[in-house]
């Protein structure tokens, strides 16, 4: 698994990762990086990416390194996120249904958009492929997949993630 490692740390002292397909942004953070999007489907907030940008770099990196996995957690970075919006714009964030089993954590079943965009490429992805990927790269796919997202990054992650050659 290849990743690009940034400074600074988060909370069980490994280094902060983004994907190698976000290379093009992540020195400047002018996207939301994919664990952020990540946090965000977990927390149940819509960041537009206005609102990312003009956040502060410190509050940018913040949202990076804010642990979001336990209730308390994704509560305490629901909250953050939502002050922090409304710090910068005087508005509330957008919230999102969050999702009680998400695709992303259902290691057993290839979502049919996953096999779809695969097929494009005459990849078919197999249910052991598919389970063998940590939940964030499943995530990756799933987004990196969707008819309204930009699917330039959807092959260059099917490689980073060892899918294909």
């Amino acid at each position: 698994m290849l990743y690009i490692q940034c400074r600074s740390r988060i909370a069980n002292h490994d280094m902060t990762r983004f994907f190698q397909f976000e290379a093009d942004f992540v020195d400047s953070l002018r996207c939301i990086p994919m664990q952020v999007r990540y946090k965000l489907d977990t927390c149940g907030i819509k960041l537009k990416l206005p609102e990312w940008n003009q956040f502060s770099q410190e509050d940018r990196q913040a949202l990076i390194d804010r642990p979001c996995n336990t209730p308390a957690e994704i509560q305490a970075y629901r909250q953050w996120l939502q002050d922090l919006v409304f710090q910068y714009t005087g508005k509330s964030a957008s919230e999102l249904p969050v999702e009680e089993n998400p695709d992303w954590m259902n290691a057993a079943t290839v979502p049919a958009s996953i096999g779809e965009k695969a097929g494009e490429f005459g990849v078919t992805l197999s249910s052991e492929q598919w389970a063998n990927l940590p939940p964030v790269e499943r995530f990756a796919l799933i987004k990196l997949s969707r008819s309204s997202h930009e699917n330039r990054n959807f092959l260059p992650a099917l490689k980073e993630f060892h899918l294909i050659d």
